[in-house]
């Protein structure tokens, strides 16, 4: 099977399996409506790919992998609903539509980013075929990531402090984009139970991946096109956020791009399936959205 019947698979695993959630007719039904216009936009779904392909690579029938693929995706959609809101980056478009907000008001999108979160949990503790010890890992794994010392942690480096040299800009990111993409590898090392060094070498190729994953968006924010980005271009600057692109230039961007996805790939250069993953990073290093 190539990259792309592979990727497509994941992918219809994913929205079949998100299609699913939130959908009963209850009396709040607003809130239902609400996450799945944020839910079911569309977007790369990089994360929950990931998620499925280590497991895979660890074993496992992927498709057993889907509820903790699943509840990643729920609890990186909350953070993108809290992102877009007039108190923190006041963003009006989110993958080419109207952001949450702009839509169903600030109260709603907050509420419907506060229910994705602990639903993501639920989804992971009633996840079938796993053991109890292997939700808790995962609950564990997920609780770390999107936490305090995690996502949270990366927001308020965003958003509160005033963050303006090299070191401190790759300790945001590592934070706010870094580490949810290490625990989309990590679910799914867990999921399958793969053994501790291949589980550090996951890790590694996704720690790498979301810095070349930011250094891309950074660069995106300046050069790309606001039609195929699907936000607008030079959000950051009009912010005042130093980035990748003020720290280093284009071509220093575009270096330490092409630094961060070798690393990766060295990360996994020993595994016998490492294709997949191989062109995931090269894609992530030319993507325009």
């Amino acid at each position: 099977m190539d990259y792309q019947e592979r990727y497509e698979m994941y992918l219809e695993g994913v929205e079949r399996y998100l299609g699913r959630l939130f959908t009963a007719d209850k009396p709040y039904g607003k809130l239902y409506e609400s996450i799945r216009y944020s839910l079911l936009s569309g977007g790369k779904r990089i994360r929950p790919v990931l998620t499925l392909e280590f497991a895979r690579l660890g074993g496992m029938d992927w498709h057993l992998a889907l509820p903790y693929a699943c509840a990643l995706e729920l609890v990186h959609n909350y953070s993108l609903i809290h992102d877009d809101l007039p108190c923190m980056d006041d963003d009006d478009l989110r993958r080419g539509k109207p952001t949450n907000h702009k839509v169903y008001g600030e109260a709603l999108a907050i509420l419907a980013g506060d229910a994705m979160q602990p639903e993501a949990f639920r989804i992971i503790a009633q996840a079938p075929m796993m053991s109890a010890e292997n939700r808790l890992e995962a609950i564990q794994v997920l609780a770390r990531a999107c936490g305090a010392d995690g996502m949270v942690a990366g927001q308020v480096l965003d958003t509160v402090c005033d963050v303006r040299d090299e070191a401190g800009r790759m300790e945001l990111d590592r934070l706010k984009t870094g580490a949810m993409i290490t625990a989309a590898a990590e679910l799914g090392c867990v999921a399958a139970k793969m053994p501790p060094t291949m589980r550090m070498q996951a890790l590694e190729y996704a720690s790498e991946l979301g810095l070349a994953f930011q250094i891309r968006d950074d660069m995106l924010d300046v050069t790309g096109d606001e039609a195929v980005f699907g936000k607008p271009i030079g959000s950051d600057r009009e912010e005042g956020k130093i980035t990748y692109v003020d720290l280093k230039g284009i071509d220093g961007c575009r270096a330490a791009l092409e630094e961060h996805t070798q690393r990766a790939k060295a990360a996994v250069a020993t595994w016998g399936d490492r294709a997949f993953l191989l062109e995931l990073a090269d894609r992530l290093l030319a993507r325009d959205k």
